[in-house]
This record gives structure tokens, sequence and C-alpha cells, in this order.
């Protein structure tokens, strides 16, 4: 990917830092093209991501599309070249903290939203169920209530 005495040390730091990245959710390909980008620090065709990472221009071009629709890497206009440069997003925590945080909440609150539904279908035939699993779901849906409250409070930060 690197070329002279510091090859070595640069692909091994790409690939554990990829490895934090496909932490929050990206495939291992979006992770080191997201490190790539990051690590080079300025934009790059596909042809030349394609190059550098050994893979498909097709494959290049679907993983820079994700990574731009999660806001971590930028399509960039550059006077003189007709092709697409990308680059990645240089405020990592920023940009992490802010995608999945809104990821999370709104997963979570799909979920509340579906739990809600289901007691109140369970009240409505109270007279059908074990009040025990009443209660166990009021205890579920009190948790993802804890769960996005934390995140927005993240995401407040």
């Amino acid at each position: 990917m690197f070329t002279g005495k510091q090859n070595e040390t640069t692909d091994k730091i790409m690939l554990e830092f990829a490895k934090t990245i496909e932490m929050f959710g990206l495939t291992p390909l979006e992770a080191r093209l997201f490190v790539y980008l990051y690590i080079k620090d300025k934009p790059m065709t596909l042809d030349e991501m394609s190059e550098a990472l050994g893979k498909s221009k097709t494959s290049m071009s679907t993983s820079s599309r994700n990574l731009s629709d999660l806001n971590l890497v930028t399509r960039v206009w550059k006077k003189g070249v007709r092709k697409d440069l990308y680059e990645g997003n240089s405020q990592l925590y920023k940009s992490f903290m802010n995608t999945y945080t809104n990821k999370w909440i709104d997963a979570v609150d799909h979920q509340k939203d579906s739990l809600e539904e289901v007691r109140k279908e369970l009240e409505q035939h109270n007279h059908e169920q074990d009040p025990k699993i009443h209660q166990q779901l009021l205890k579920i849906i009190e948790f993802h209530k804890e769960v996005e409250a934390s995140f927005r409070n993240i995401k407040k930060d």
C-alpha cells in the first residue's frame, strides 16, 4: 500500500486501525478503505484506491458510497481532474460518534415503539396474559428508554 521503509509499519497501523473501525459495523473492506484514505490524507480516485488495496473499482465505488453515506468519506472536486475524488473525514471521533450515536438512537427508538405496541396489545388482553410477562416487558421498555437517554447524552457532548 505504501512504498519505502515505512511500508511495514504503515501496513501494521492500517491493519490495527481497520480492526477498530470494523467494530462500528463497517465491512473489512470499508474499514480498510477508510483507514487508507485517512492515512493517505489526500483526495484519491477509485482507480488509485483500487490499485492500492488490490480490489476492483466496483468494490471501491460501493465502499466509497457507503462510507460517504456515513459521512466518513467526502467526494471532492479538484480542478483539472475529471474523475471523482474521495477523501477520508479527518475528524474521526466526531464523525464516528455522530453517525453511530444517531444509528443507535434510531434503532432503540424503533424497538421501544415496537415494544410499546406489544404492551398495548397485552393490556387489551390482560386476562389472557401472565402478569409476570407484563412486568418483564415494562422492564425491557425502561431499558430501551435508558439506552436512548444515554446515547442522547453522548450526542449532546
